[in-house]
């Protein structure tokens, strides 16, 4: 098994994607990339502490390579938008990757050069960063979608045009 961290707004929305992926065994929400130790979900809006709302991949890289997991990242968020994605605006909602190692690096900077050249006219904002301490959100956040973001209507309409896209551009990749 490998992981891969990854943050791209709202990680209940980000979360809801990638546990569709097959080679996913699991996936955990939770703060990366800022100064509080051991930050609260509360300090993490704040936009006050420096974390993004991130999660945490584990995968078979057999089934899915860390290239792979990286195109369905950048293609199921929008990453020109800095510092937001949607009405979700700060630092917390960044589009960040948080590699592991030298060979996560580099697949990151060419997952994000791929995504540029398919998008003619706009360029990626993501950002490379690390290596960072990661903190597990508290239990609540932890597969959201699955439970109470069903009958959240922010998720209600934020999740399901994401896994749209996961569908449409993925669907091959996608659990049976």
């Amino acid at each position: 098994m490998a992981q891969a961290i990854i943050a791209g707004g709202c990680f209940w929305c980000t979360e809801a994607v990638f546990r569709r992926l097959d080679g996913v065994s699991e996936v955990e929400s939770g703060y990366i990339g800022g100064t509080v130790p051991d930050p609260t979900y509360k300090q993490v809006c704040s936009g006050q502490t420096g974390h993004a709302e991130a999660i945490r991949v584990s995968f078979d890289p057999a089934v899915l390579t860390y290239g792979d997991l990286i195109d369905v990242f950048m293609a199921t968020h929008d990453p020109t938008q800095l510092n937001r994605q949607g009405n979700d605006i700060g630092t917390q909602y960044r589009s960040a990757i948080f590699p592991l190692d030298a060979d996560q690096r580099a697949e990151g900077e060419a997952g994000i050069a791929r995504w540029n050249a398919d998008h003619a006219g706009q360029s990626a904002v993501t950002t490379i960063e690390g290596p960072a301490q990661w903190y597990p959100a508290e239990d609540y956040h932890q597969e959201y979608w699955e439970g109470e973001g069903q009958r959240n209507p922010y998720c209600l309409a934020v999740i399901p045009p994401k896994l749209a896209k996961l569908q449409k551009g993925f669907a091959a990749r996608v659990k049976g």
